[in-house]
């Protein structure tokens, strides 16, 4: 075990944990921030996507000790009020079938916009390629990309 400090959602955290603890548990199970999900547990479906120092990172497939000192934003730390604009735009455009990826997909899609407010398609479809939705919701994930890009929410 070791102690560790990191910034989550804006909040300085203590955990004491093993350094190689995904940090996907030390928020689910230590801070019981519960909005990042769990799936495959290799980095390779996107569910567990939280950011780093602002860039989407798998949180499954990272070790608690590589953020140690950074800042973690997770989909509870998006907005302050808890509805980003992201959120709007995903019901707005009825993105969520059942919903479990739509955590990931919305901290992917927001790393991207932070970045590059006015994607083109392509920057689109780069940025979400590692994204999974078993239940194919994909056109409806990239309108609601699309719609926070153009100002069509607020």
């Amino acid at each position: 075990m070791a102690d560790i400090s990191l910034r989550v959602n804006g909040s300085e955290r203590k955990v004491s944990v093993s350094p190689d603890t995904p940090l996907l548990w030390v928020l689910r199970d230590t801070l019981n921030l519960t909005g990042t999900k769990f799936a495959c547990g290799a980095g390779l479906c996107g569910a567990c996507t939280v950011h780093v120092e602002g860039a989407a990172v798998r949180s499954c497939s990272t070790p608690v000790s590589q953020v140690a000192g950074k800042n973690v934003t997770t989909i509870e730390g998006l907005s302050a009020n808890g509805l980003h604009v992201l959120q709007k735009a995903w019901i707005a455009e009825d993105v969520p079938q059942c919903g479990y990826c739509q955590t990931g997909q919305i901290m992917a899609a927001a790393a991207l916009l932070a970045k590059n407010p006015h994607p083109s398609d392509q920057d689109i479809t780069n940025a979400m390629s590692g994204n999974i939705c078993r239940c194919g919701t994909y056109d409806r994930i990239r309108r609601a990309i699309q719609r926070v890009a153009a100002g069509g929410v607020r």
